[in-house]
């Protein structure tokens, strides 16, 4: 017997921001950055956070309720998830998106019904005011909290990438639009022999030396100033771009391709990394509200499915295309001209597309996963199969050239 329809999924949804603005009111007054401490009974907390006593305990109590905090008795604590991502003293913090959620975003969506008709931003912009990156890089305090708040829903893409990527086979990388550097220390934190840096424009620069230096990293890291939309991008082995193009109008997109193409030597690979919407727009919920969110931020900005970048970086030129959904049940078919494949499966709604540019070598493969779990495999320089990390998909590939992704086969 088939359940009648009820409203309760419909009211959880329309009524969602109670529940998203009690988080972010949370992550703004410290809270968890508190009871990562210790846990705390409720006359403790309330004070410490200067909580009126009205309204103190069904606050916390709510957060018990949406799954952010834990209680015993009277004493909270974080949960696992919130003590690693939202105590601001650890290097895994993520509360930045959320800090710049909660002082720019809210307010901002209020507005999206205009923006749904005019197709205008609703931010700064709005009304003839300063375009948004303008007035973001004017202030070296609000441009720093930006940049964290670009580590902060990077990270895990960044440590998946510096993980699974055969970076093995590279010396040199750059990150694009690189930020406050949290990519290139993840992967320059895992991977020794490698050095490289960051593009961005020049008021990232010490924001970028900071964070590089807290980790030891100053020798191997380097920033490197500029605007990409009026120089040329460095020459690496490597060029990672992580939600940048969906800032930019269609035109802009291939222009930035095309920039990454001319930059890279060859054999070179292109990473871009987004929150990309699904191919057939069923199923990435996160992906195409962010392109709605690209909506209120930017003139001409939007998110875009894998198929939509795969055919862009074709038509800039390169031979091979690599998308991969990183959350998810995993299924994939290979075409050609690839000589390694890592599979991934990643942090909140990302998509990992992998770009090889090869222009002395063919490859062909096919690729079936008999198991959800990261896995590399490589050709050896005789065509045999070497296993990487995990379960080990099947396939089957073959080779005719003396050089693959740039270096020496191994």
């Amino acid at each position: 017997m088939n359940n009648p329809p009820t409203p309760d999924g419909i009211m959880q949804l329309g009524l969602g921001f109670w529940g998203s603005k009690t988080l972010l009111s949370a992550v703004e007054i410290g809270l968890f950055t508190e009871l990562a401490k210790d846990p705390l009974d409720f006359e403790t907390l309330s004070e410490r956070l200067m909580l009126h006593p009205r309204s103190a305990r069904d606050f916390l109590d709510a957060l018990v309720a949406l799954g952010m905090l834990e209680r015993d008795h009277d004493r909270y604590a974080n949960t696992p998830e919130t003590d690693l991502f939202l105590d601001r003293t650890k290097p895994s913090y993520i509360g930045g998106i959320l800090e710049m959620a909660n002082a720019r975003l809210y307010p901002f969506w209020g507005s999206l019904t205009e923006a749904l008709r005019t197709g205008q931003p609703q931010n700064e912009a709005k009304g003839g005011g300063e375009d948004f990156f303008a007035a973001i890089y004017a202030d070296p305090g609000r441009l720093k909290s930006f940049l964290e708040a670009m580590t902060g829903i990077s990270l895990g893409a960044a440590m998946a990438i510096a993980n699974k990527f055969p970076w093995d086979r590279y010396e040199t990388f750059v990150d694009v639009g690189v930020a406050q550097g949290g990519l290139p220390v993840q992967v320059a934190l895992a991977h020794g022999h490698l050095s490289g840096g960051g593009f961005d424009l020049p008021p990232v620069g010490p924001v970028f030396e900071e964070y590089v230096d807290s980790h030891g990293l100053g020798d191997r890291l380097h920033f490197y100033p500029g605007n990409f939309f009026e120089d040329p991008l460095p020459s690496a082995d490597v060029l990672v771009m992580g939600h940048i193009l969906h800032d930019w109008d269609l035109e802009q997109k291939r222009m930035l391709l095309g920039k990454a193409y001319e930059a890279l030597p060859e054999g070179g690979a292109l990473i871009v990394y987004e929150a990309m919407i699904d191919d057939e727009r069923r199923e990435n919920a996160f992906g195409l509200l962010m392109s709605l969110n690209m909506l209120i931020e930017t003139p001409g900005g939007f998110d875009y499915t894998g198929a939509d970048c795969s055919a862009w970086m074709r038509e800039t030129g390169f031979r091979e295309t690599y998308v991969e959904h990183l959350v998810g049940p995993t299924r994939w078919w290979w075409g050609s001209n690839s000589a390694r494949i890592a599979v991934h499966r990643l942090g909140l709604m990302q998509r990992l597309s992998v770009v090889f540019r090869l222009k002395n070598g063919s490859y062909s493969c096919s690729l079936h996963i008999t198991a959800p779990f990261p896995s590399v495999v490589s050709i050896s320089k005789s065509g045999a199969l070497e296993p990487g990390c995990g379960p080990s998909p099947r396939r089957v590939c073959q080779r005719s050239a003396s050089r693959c992704l740039g270096r020496k086969c191994s």
